[in-house]
C-alpha cells in the first residue's frame, strides 16, 4: 500500500452569467508507482460526481492486488458528501489496473468507456488466447460512448470526444470548461503519448491532439500521466490548451503532421514496453475484472512468450 499525493485543482466556483453552468470541482490523486493521475470531478451545486481513470494497486512480483489508492478516493467522496454517477475510463490502460469495479461496490457509478473498446478486445483477446468465454462486445461495461455523445453530471454538461491514436478506443471527456484527455498529450515539457501499441497510429494521434487543441485556449486540460520531464522536480497534470499550443515540445503550433509522425515513429522505436502491460490489458479489457478463476478458484495472468 502507498499514499496517493492529492492535489485539489478547484479554481473559483462561479457562474459567468445567469443560467450558465457551474465550474467543475476537480480533485486529483496521483499514484507515483504508475505515474497515473486519477481525477474526481463533481458539480458544486448538486454534488454529483465522476471518477476518471482509477488505479488498483498491483504488486507484480507477488501477484497481489490492494486498494490503498482506491480507498483514498472513497474517503474523499464520503468526506465531501458526493454522489458518484460514473466510473469513467479514457481507454484500456496498459500501465495500470483499473479499480473501477471495486469502486463501484463502494461508492457506485456506471462504468463507461469508448465504444471502440471492442477493437481492443478483439486484438488482445487473440494475443492472450482468452477463449470463447471472453466476450468481445464491450458487455463488461455499462456504457459504450460514441464520438459527440453528451450527458450531464449534475448541472455539468459533458461531451465525449473520440481521440484515437494511442489506442483505437481513447476518449476525452469535456466537462464544463475543463477536459480530461487521457493518454493523448502530456505536460508541454514532456510531449505526447506513444502510438506503437496494437491498433495505435501516430497520424491519428496527431489529428486527435489537434482536435483537442481546437478547444478554447483557456480550457484546462487534466492529464492521465506525468513522468517529470528533465529539469522538473515536481509531478504535474494540469495545463491549458493555450499553453500546450504554445510550448508542447512535440506538437506546438507550427509542427506539421509529417514532422510529428516522423518524430513519434522514431521515438516509439526506442521505448520499452510498459512494466505492467501484460496484467493491465488483461484486466482492463474486462472492465477492470480479473480473468475468470480457473478450476482451483484462482485467477491467473497470462504472459504470452515472444508474442508482443
Amino acid at each position: 500500500m502507498h499514499d496517493a499525493a492529492i492535489q485539489a485543482a478547484t479554481g473559483q466556483i462561479r457562474r459567468t452569467e445567469a443560467g450558465a453552468s457551474p465550474s467543475p470541482v476537480v480533485c486529483t490523486f496521483f499514484d507515483e508507482a504508475t505515474n497515473t493521475a486519477t481525477h474526481v470531478v463533481h458539480c458544486p451545486v448538486t454534488k454529483r460526481a465522476a471518477v476518471i481513470d482509477s488505479v488498483l494497486d498491483y504488486d507484480a512480483a507477488a501477484g497481489r492486488t490492494s486498494h490503498g489508492s482506491a480507498q483514498a478516493i472513497v474517503d474523499y467522496v464520503v468526506r465531501e458528501g458526493l454522489g458518484v454517477d460514473w466510473q469513467l475510463e479514457t481507454h484500456a490502460h496498459a500501465d495500470h489496473l483499473s479499480a473501477a469495479p471495486w469502486l463501484q461496490e463502494k461508492i457506485g457509478g456506471k462504468l463507461g468507456i469508448g465504444a471502440d473498446i471492442v477493437r481492443v478486445q478483439a486484438v488482445f483477446g487473440k494475443i492472450f488466447n482468452a477463449g470463447t468465454r471472453f466476450a468481445r462486445d464491450g458487455s463488461q461495461f455499462d456504457c459504450l460512448f460514441t464520438d459527440g455523445e453528451t450527458f450531464r453530471i449534475g448541472e455539468l454538461p459533458v461531451t465525449v470526444l473520440h481521440v484515437p491514436g494511442h489506442t483505437p478506443a481513447d476518449m476525452a471527456f469535456v466537462i464544463g470548461n475543463v477536459a480530461f484527455v487521457g493518454d493523448t498529450i502530456f505536460m508541454p515539457d514532456f510531449g505526447t503519448a506513444r502510438a506503437d501499441f496494437p491498433g495505435g497510429d501516430s497520424r491519428q494521434l496527431f489529428r486527435s491532439i489537434r482536435r483537442l487543441l481546437s478547444l478554447p485556449v483557456e480550457t484546462r486540460l487534466f492529464l492521465c500521466h506525468d513522468y517529470k520531464a528533465p529539469g522538473r522536480d515536481e509531478y504535474a497534470w494540469l495545463t491549458t490548451v493555450g499553453h500546450e499550443r504554445g510550448y508542447n515540445i512535440h506538437v506546438h503550433d507550427g509542427i506539421s503532421e509529417e514532422e510529428f509522425v516522423k518524430m513519434r515513429t522514431e521515438r516509439d522505436a526506442t521505448l520499452a514496453m510498459p512494466r505492467l502491460l501484460m496484467p493491465s490489458v488483461q484486466v482492463n479489457m474486462r472492465g477492470g475484472h480479473l480473468p475468470e478463476p480457473e478450476a482451483d478458484g484462482v485467477s491467473y495472468i497470462k504472459i504470452p512468450v515472444n508474442r508482443v
